[in-house]
């Protein structure tokens, strides 16, 4: 599939470029030392595709996207560890869609002020 045919009709897929090979999938979880995500080619059959990218979907466009698609579907994402790919981020290049990190989770967290109330007499 064409990259502009897969950003236009599948917004959640995302393009990895890792050691020379292509790779197209959701990403799961992306920090500084590590890229985890569902490689879309190894899914077996036209159903098994049809429910990732419907899944995918629902995700892209009822969550934040801020939370990883296994947690945010987690027992409908289940069938599809068998695809969940893990490589190191040093020789990868995201080209296009989504970066899902639990970092940003950490970081988006509100501050809290703490007010002292002080009694005068």
């Amino acid at each position: 599939m064409d990259q502009s045919y897969i950003q236009e009709n599948f917004p959640f897929l995302s393009g990895i470029k890792h050691q020379n090979k292509d790779y197209v999938g959701i990403i799961q979880n992306h920090d500084e030392k590590i890229l985890s995500f569902y490689d879309f080619d190894i899914i077996v059959t036209p159903e098994e595709k049809k429910l990732f990218l419907a899944l995918g979907d629902e995700w892209f466009w009822e969550s934040n996207r801020l939370l990883p698609i296994s947690i945010f579907l987690n027992p409908r994402m289940k069938p599809f560890r068998y695809c969940l790919k893990t490589i190191a981020t040093k020789e990868t290049v995201v080209t296009f869609g989504p970066i899902t990190s639990l970092n940003n989770l950490i970081k988006k967290r509100t501050k809290r002020k703490q007010i002292q109330l002080i009694r005068s007499n």
